[in-house]
């Protein structure tokens, strides 16, 4: 009897822990989407050299505050005089041969010279032999031979007034591809000073005095000083439900818990196929008093938020829509939710118990 007893208060027991129960509870209510933080200044951008060189000097240090347009670098570029002395002696050849004086136009305007008194002299024959024939004064072969002269005279002389016209111009267009060319090299030859594009401050400095500089890697990093960014990266399945101007909770792991507010300012519309996330942009409500580019932490995107409705917890949940009840199995409808709440629309009052579904 001892056994029989003790077998049924252990089902007893095993019963009660299965069927633990609630009752549903108002509540505020908020649905948000998690994502991770990094803090970046706003306008931030890398710092390049329009030509390669050595760096002279940096007028600046990492972390001074600077200007629109103050000097950052100097660059000393000496290596191409060589290809400026070869640009500037293509320059006076170009300038040369497009003057007249040089070989090329001259020669043409003398061809055009002789071509014409031929064409003077082969014209007065046609005509006078023409005049003749019309009278019925000479030969036919005779005719024929003048007016066959008089046609290849003019068409050459048609030729070598555009032979001439061509050519001037190709010889103007190579002035003016070895001015540039010219200009270019004696860009490339100067000492090169970088400028900055913003008001700022230099968050970062990658190269030294002496070292070599190449126009495809960066001398330094600038952003702005008192206004930052907070970088959002946010999962594929909830990017949908992202707006501007949403309310962003946003902590700091540089700050323990204290709890900052912003808003949503931009959503970028290309996914991320390494990680499939979308990158979305925040700003805070009032800046933290002091921030670095690169701080992390985390942030809540808030969807929706709703005041004093019936919710259950998620766990209570058969599927989507059904929760058990002293009546069995009841098709309920939900609404908001976040991790751990879910809304009931219909279907249940905070007066029904409901129970824990077996896992």
């Amino acid at each position: 009897m001892k056994n029989i007893f003790f077998l049924s208060f252990l089902v007893c027991v095993s019963c009660t822990k299965k069927e633990e129960k609630i009752l549903p509870e108002k509540t505020n209510l908020t649905e948000s989407v998690y994502s991770s933080v990094t803090v970046q200044p706003d306008s931030l951008y890398q710092v390049y050299s329009a030509v390669s060189g050595i760096v002279d000097k940096i007028f600046v240090e990492e972390g001074d505050l600077i200007e629109k347009s103050q000097p950052l670098f100097q660059i000393v570029n000496s290596s191409p005089k060589l290809n400026t002395e070869n640009a500037k002696l293509s320059l006076e050849l170009a300038k040369k041969n497009y003057a007249g004086n040089a070989a090329v136009l001259k020669g043409i305007e003398d061809e055009i010279e002789a071509a014409t008194l031929k064409f003077k002299n082969d014209s007065a024959n046609y005509f006078r032999q023409k005049n003749l024939w019309e009278q019925n004064i000479g030969s036919k072969v005779q005719y024929d031979t003048q007016k066959l002269n008089y046609e290849l005279s003019q068409n050459n002389l048609n030729l070598l007034k555009s032979k001439y016209d061509r050519t001037k111009n190709e010889l103007l267009t190579s002035v003016k591809q070895a001015e540039n060319n010219y200009k270019t090299s004696l860009i490339n030859t100067e000492d090169f000073t970088v400028n900055s594009k913003i008001d700022g401050k230099m968050y970062a400095i990658y190269k030294n005095p002496g070292e070599i500089v190449t126009t495809v890697e960066p001398l330094a990093s600038v952003g702005c000083s008192d206004s930052f960014i907070i970088e959002m990266l946010v999962d594929e399945v909830d990017i949908v439900k992202i707006l501007q101007g949403q309310k962003l909770l946003v902590t700091l792991d540089a700050y323990n818990n204290k709890v900052f507010t912003g808003y949503v300012s931009k959503i970028y519309p290309k996914k991320d196929e390494r990680n499939q996330t979308f990158t979305v942009d925040g700003v805070f409500n009032q800046t933290p008093e002091v921030l670095y580019p690169g701080l992390s932490g985390e942030a809540n995107i808030i969807i929706k938020e709703k005041e004093n409705i019936l919710t259950i917890p998620k766990e209570y949940l058969i599927g989507e829509n059904k929760v058990k009840t002293e009546n069995g199995i009841v098709e309920i409808e939900t609404g908001l939710e976040n991790m751990d709440k879910i809304e009931i629309v219909s279907g249940l009052d905070e007066h029904t118990y409901i129970y824990k579904p077996k896992q």
